[in-house]
Order: structure tokens, then sequence, then C-alpha cells
């Protein structure tokens, strides 16, 4: 006996293949698994390093050196062996009288004095008026080697003749040694042995100021870095930052790579579970529309795909990232209770794997839910940058919290400014859902809303050509906008599709009553035509509809409410003459459209609306029993006529879309007050 499978729905396929993609995508590195706040005991077992590791200064603690280094210039200079010989011989070679035996020693305490370095008594001056001229410390350059030396180890010419003169003052108290040096000439002779080099000085203030050591000390393998209990500190949470930087940057998965490979994969069915779940129970009928169930999964697989690979490529560019466009690709073509789901979802791997997930998924999601409302008021030209600004606001809200809450764990400004350009990247991004359009063959809300404009050429055509087709159009926009908002439709859709279903009457408009002329004695389209003749002309407004909106590049989705809005109903009033006429019952198919019937719930509301519509100006009361039974009259008609019965529509929804119809006409047809007649 041979025993089959079963067959895999055709819906579970994309979802094997995002399945597939992230696996691939996943890390395949340990991660650091520890949380902690500063302030808040360590609540894990005591914390034992595995590895020598450097402590990462903060951000304040770099800015605030390199502030330092900026602020003081430490001088430079080159000592001079000649200098120090032409001091010699220039003292060997003064007349000391009777003190000639000084000569000797003072030879001797001038080479020591010489040996560490002679400044001059003037202060130098650089250009750079914002930095000082250190008083601590110098660079004293010999033998093409620079070394840093206190300023308290060298001496400037005026210190250089007292300490000559107060050693010399040891072995000869008699001898007035001050006198004795002004008279012969002996200070003139000590100039200073260390020159300034005005350009090595500004050379390495730069390069000071430009390099500041990223570290502070150092943890080796096996030390303490916190204990079960111990409350963190900003010194410890110092040294938990550092260890897992190292951790997560050099200390790869040491386990059975079977064992992370399956990880993975459980991961990886959890995400992709927690998708199918969302848009089951938001709109399951996605699954059946395979252009948007195919770019729904497109988005949400960029979506984790681009936080995998930001992750592994470049952490620390992550808050450039504008997260929040891939919810306006999903708003372009789904609902608000579709975006939110998935889009929360696809947000899912930043929280799981990235540094830091927390912060940067409720930041990320905060936002998009934002823009997802905001975007509907500031989404055409220039405004998107005022869309952009609050994304921009409500990010910064969300990471100052974070950051009020851990301060000083991450350098601020930075990620500041990189929010920022993230947020302005969001306008720079969003063009491309216009790419995604053509290639899945989609129709955008921003197109469904450039559509609906009456400034539209084609529209405008319509109401040059077709007056009274054109004021229809409108009414039934305005209805089936009502209507849509209360059973939950794609009411952007709706409007533009009310607009475009009545277009084929351009190419004959007299042939509709709504578009003759009032004039008494006017020449009717339809006189001394057969009524099988004029049932022909009406129904071909509905194939000249689908030729013009082709011609004018109208989506297809339009096109299909321009063939089913009238499904495959009957042209009563002439079927009806026909048939009083003495016509044979057996031609009656020429009377009917030929559709399709609807299959959408928006393809039935506008079937309703336009007959409702229509018919309503055949009103004789407008009392509210008059309009219930007249809308039930109408509803009841189509579902009698099977037009109903391949639609996506609840009886619930249709009993609101009766219900919202009738209240519509009560307030369209409301009474009036007669005003009286003034007496003379």
């Amino acid at each position: 006996m041979r025993i089959s499978m079963p067959k895999l729905p055709r819906r579970f396929w994309p979802l094997v293949i995002v399945f597939a993609v992230l696996v691939l995508l996943m890390p395949r590195t340990a991660k650091f698994s520890y949380d902690y706040k500063k302030g808040s005991p360590w609540p894990y077992e005591t914390l034992v390093s595995q590895f020598d590791f450097p402590i990462l200064k903060t951000e304040e603690q770099l800015q605030e050196e390199r502030e330092n280094a900026g602020a003081t210039v430490i001088p430079y200079y080159r000592f001079s062996e000649e200098l120090s010989a032409q001091v010699v011989k220039s003292v060997q070679g003064l007349d000391l009288g009777k003190h000639s035996y000084l000569r000797q020693s003072i030879v001797s305490h001038l080479g020591e004095i010489y040996s560490k370095g002679v400044l001059s008594d003037a202060r130098v001056k650089i250009d750079r008026g914002y930095a000082e001229i250190s008083d601590d410390v110098l660079y004293i350059q010999r033998n093409k080697r620079a070394t840093k030396y206190p300023r308290s180890e060298v001496y400037k010419v005026s210190d250089a003749q007292t300490q000559l003169v107060a050693q010399l003052a040891k072995s000869y108290p008699e001898v007035n040694l001050d006198s004795l040096f002004r008279k012969g000439g002996m200070y003139d002779c000590m100039v200073p042995n260390l020159v300034f080099d005005k350009s090595m000085t500004e050379l390495s203030h730069e390069r000071s100021a430009d390099y500041i050591s990223p570290t502070s000390g150092y943890v080796h393998a096996d030390q303490k870095i916190v204990s079960r209990g111990e409350i963190v500190t900003p010194e410890i949470a110092q040294m938990l930052d550092s260890y897992k930087a190292e951790y997560n940057k050099v200390f790869g998965y040491d386990g059975p790579v079977i064992l992370q490979w399956l990880g993975n994969i459980l991961l990886a069915l959890v995400l992709v579970a927690v998708l199918y779940f969302s848009i089951h129970f938001t709109n399951k009928n996605i699954f059946s529309e395979w252009r948007r169930y195919l770019y729904l999964l497109t988005v949400f697989t960029l979506t984790a795909a681009l936080s995998f690979v930001v992750e592994r490529a470049a952490p620390n560019f992550i808050y450039l990232v504008p997260f929040p466009v891939f919810a306006l690709y999903l708003l372009a073509f789904f609902r608000d209770r579709v975006v939110l789901p998935v889009y929360t979802v696809a947000l899912m791997p930043l929280l799981m794997f990235s540094v830091g997930g927390m912060e940067l998924f409720v930041m990320y999601l905060t936002a998009g839910a934002v823009t997802i409302q905001t975007f509907k008021f500031f989404s055409r030209n220039w405004l998107q940058f005022v869309n952009a600004l609050i994304v921009f606001a409500v990010e910064l809200v969300v990471f100052a919290g974070f950051r009020l809450v851990d301060a000083g764990s991450s350098p601020v400004v930075l990620n500041v400014i990189q929010i920022f350009v993230g947020a302005i990247m969001t306008v720079a991004a969003y063009p491309l859902i216009y790419l995604f359009e053509r290639l899945f063959n989609l129709v955008s809300t921003t197109r469904l809303l450039e559509l609906a404009d009456t400034n539209n050429p084609l529209l405008q055509e319509l109401s040059n050509k077709a007056p009274g087709t054109f004021q229809h159009c409108l009414q039934v926009m305005n209805m089936v906008d009502a209507v849509g908002r209360s059973v939950d439709a794609n009411v952007p859709l709706l409007r533009a599709a009310a607009l475009y279903h009545d277009v084929g009457k351009i190419r004959c408009p007299l042939c509709f009553i709504e578009n003759e002329s009032s004039t008494p004695g006017a020449v009717r389209y339809h006189d001394g035509k057969s009524p099988l003749e004029s049932a022909r002309d009406i129904i071909r407004h509905v194939e000249d509809g689908v030729a013009v909106a082709r011609e004018n590049g109208i989506p297809g989705i339009i096109q299909d409410f321009i063939r089913t809005h009238h499904g495959t109903t009957d042209t009563e009033f002439f079927k009806t003459k026909y048939l009083n006429d003495g016509g044979d019952p057996a031609e009656l198919s020429a009377f009917s459209y030929p559709g399709p019937r609807p299959t959408t719930k928006e393809q039935v509301i506008l079937m309703i609306c336009d007959s409702v519509e229509a018919a309503s100006r055949t009103l004789k009361e407008y009392t509210p029993e008059a309009f219930d039974s007249f809308v039930e009259r109408i509803v009841s008609g189509k579902e009698k006529a099977g037009q109903l019965e391949d639609a996506d529509i609840t009886i619930h929804e249709l009993n609101e879309v009766k219900s919202v119809l009738k209240t519509y006409l009560q307030q369209q047809y409301h009474g009036r007050i007669e005003y009286p007649k003034r007496r003379k």
C-alpha cells in the first residue's frame, strides 16, 4: 500500500524560503547573555573574566581627555650641543682677574646645568589662540629622540644663573660671585641651549589631540569582575561594558556547531510562525492575494536581514538604519491592523541578537507606530521631512529614556547625530516604494491618492465631456467613503474606483440620461433606437471604460472595478421595454452586462453604492421608512441576481453597509424649512 504525503499548501512555500534566509543570516557567534543596570544589584552568579581584556574608557572620559589635550600645548625643544659648547668656550675666554682660579669650577658646574637644558626666560608663542603653553611638561629632542620631561628638571637662563652662584658659593663663600659675574660678563655668556621648535610643537599638539588612548586599565583572566548581589557601580559597569565588547568581538562559540545551527533553526522557526499568525489573525485574505503576500514577505525579510547584516558587519552604525521606512513600505499596500503586527515581528531580530536590543526594539517600534499615523498627514512633497522630524523626535525621546536609566553607557552625542541622519534617510529611502510597486504589480496608497485628485487630466476630461456622470461619480465617492470606513474596507482604493468606474461614458456621454440636455425639444439619444440597440450602447460603457483606463495608465486594480461594478446584472429598463414590445425571450442575454461579478468587499460596496446613488434620484418620499425599504430593495435585488455569491463579504458587513447607506441618504435628502412669504 502506497502512502502519499500531504501536499504543502501554496501559502507555505514562500515562508519556507523566508525561513531558510533567516537561518543563513543569523549570527554564528556567542552572545553576551547578561543584562545589567547601574545602581542595581548583579542578579547572576559571580562573574569571572575568561580572558584578558582592556577596560575601555567611556565617551565622557574620552571627550574630557580630548578637550584637555586640545587646551594645553606641550612645547617642543631641540637640545643644542653646539650652544652648550659655545657657552663653555665663552666662559673660558673671560677675564676673571685675581679670581681666575674659579674658572675650572665654573665650567664644571655649567656643564651640569647645561646637560639638563636651559630655556630662554621669554615665554614662547604659537598660533593657537584657544590653547595655552604647558608650564608643567615639555618635549626635548636629543640625538633624534624626543622625550617628555617635567618642567622642573630644566632651567630658565635666570634660574641657571642663580643655580650657578648658589653652587659656587658653597665652595667659595668669601667671593662676591654675583658682582664678579656681572663685571666679568659671565651672565652675558649664559644663553639657552634648548631651542624652541614652533612647527614641531604644533604638529605634536595636533597628533596628541587626535590620539587619545581608548583604554584606562587591564583586567586579567580569572580576575573577578562582579559578585552576586553586588551593586553595579559606574566603575563595575565600565568593566562589564568592556568585557561585553571584547566577548562579542573575539570570543566565538566554542560548543558543538550542530547545536548552534539547531538553535538558529528553532529561532528562525519561531519568527516565521509568529509572522504567519500575525497575518492569519489580522487579514487571512492576504494569503490568497499572491502578489501582496509575496511583497509582505519581501519587506519582512529585508527588515530582518538588514538587522542581521548591520549587527554582524557594522554594529556601531545601527542607529543609521531607517527602520521606520519599512513600516511605510507596508502601509503603502496594507491596512494599519496588518502593518503594525508584521512590522513588530520584523523588528524581533533586533531584540534577539543586537547589543542593546531592547532599546533598539522599543525605539524603532515606537517610531514606526507613530509614523504609520503621521504619514497620512505628511506624505506629500516637502511634508515628508516633517514626518522625518517627528520620527527623529520619537526616537530621541525613547533613546533619552534609556540613557537616563543607564547614563554614560554609550557615546550619546554621536548616537543622537546618527539617529537624526537615520530619520532623514526615511525620506531618501521611501521612493523605493515605486520600484516595489512596479516589481510586484501593486498600487500604493500614495498612487491611489494621486488618482483620486480631481485635477487629474482624465477626470477633468470626464467633467467636461460628461458633467452629469462626473457628478454621479463624486456622489458615489462620498458614499463609498462613508460605507468603507464602517466595515474596515480600503477607503483610498474605494474613492479612486468610484471616480473612474463610469469613465467609459466619455466616449458616448449623451447615451446616458444624466448627461442629456434639459432644454425642451432637445433630441434624445435613444429616440428612434430599438431597446436592443439602446441596451447594447449602455452596456458598452464598461468595455469602453476598461479601454480608456488602459490608454491612460490607470492601474489594473481600478480596471477590475470598472468590469465588476454592474456584475452580470441586466439593463432592466430596456429589457422590460423589449419584452413589452413583444421581443423574443431567447434574446434576453443581450441585455446583460458581461461581468464578471464582484469578488472583493470593495467591489461589492461600489456596486451597491453605484446602484443606490443612481436610483435615489427617482425617490418620491424622503422619510426614514422610504429610505429603509429603498436600500433593502436594492441590496436584496443584487442578492437575488446572484451578484454577491463570489464576493468576500460577510452578512454582518452587508448589514452594516445597508445601515450606513440608510443614514447617509437621510442626511443627504433631509427636509428643509419652507420660508413664509412676506406680506406686502
